[in-house]
């Protein structure tokens, strides 16, 4: 697995959160490694004090001096973690929003058939709190900054077994537009990334997704599948000013995959 080069610290002196870290599987630990990897300072949150102890030694790893819960459902955890980042840095350079989640029964039906309940939370987690993390992250750039979440092809195309969550990327797609358009005027930018399919621990909820991975792996012209530092060294870069004037980007990093029939 390759690794981003270390040789240049191109983000020092940047500060970021990233949220969604799950394991050393995560894409959100691709992204943590890779900003870390040209000298960025993390902040690192956990789901839960079951996901604490897989968490930790990650944050460790990147030095991170700020590690807390953050269950967006839960009220108030997200606005600790932002005063908390107050407190400790007083700014925030890049936040990458790595969490989507629907009920087990709700992802597992057809899109005609969602209940209401299944419906509000997957849009809560999935697209909600980005929005609400730029409303929070948005006094802390007072230098501009990026707001970098996680999307999916499926928002674009039907694909089979992603059902309401492609309802929610695609409205999270929208939310990244009319956000960068917002936001753009102080310098922060607001960007999408769409890494092809991850063997990650939430794509294990999707049936078939064995078969999705070997038709990726098959088709994408690349002939080959994304890694987490893949996707960390491609959001890593959009978060420098060199990117500043890229905004609203949905940015598939998937080896051509989306562009096959």
């Amino acid at each position: 697995m390759s690794r981003p080069e270390t040789k240049a610290n191109l983000l020092e002196g940047y500060r970021g959160l990233v949220v969604g870290i799950a394991n050393d599987r995560s894409i959100a630990w691709g992204c943590a490694r890779a900003f870390h990897a040209l000298g960025a300072e993390l902040a690192v949150t956990y789901l839960n004090d079951r996901a604490r102890p897989y968490v930790e030694p990650l944050a460790a790893e990147v030095g991170a001096p700020i590690v807390m819960p953050l269950d967006v459902a839960v009220p108030g955890q997200m606005e600790a973690v932002f005063e908390r980042i107050t407190e400790v840095w007083g700014a925030l350079d890049f936040v990458v929003h790595s969490i989507a989640f629907s009920p087990r029964e709700t992802l597992a039906g057809r899109v005609t058939d969602v209940p209401l309940d299944g419906f509000l939370k997957t849009m809560e987690v999935s697209c909600w709190s980005f929005i609400r993390m730029g409303h929070l992250a948005e006094p802390l750039m007072k230098s501009g900054g990026t707001l970098f979440t996680m999307t999916y092809y499926g928002s674009q195309m039907v694909v089979e077994n992603y059902n309401v969550m492609g309802v929610a990327k695609a409205a999270l797609e929208s939310a990244v537009r009319y956000m960068a358009a917002e936001l753009g005027p102080k310098g922060i930018r607001v960007h999408a990334i769409s890494p092809g399919p991850l063997a990650t621990r939430a794509a294990s909820g999707i049936p078939e997704f064995d078969e999705l991975l070997d038709k990726a792996r098959a088709k994408a012209p690349a002939r080959a599948l994304v890694s987490i530092d893949d996707v960390g060294a491609a959001t890593a870069f959009l978060a420098h000013r060199a990117a500043k004037l890229i905004t609203g980007q949905v940015l598939y990093i998937d080896g051509g995959y989306h562009i096959i029939d």
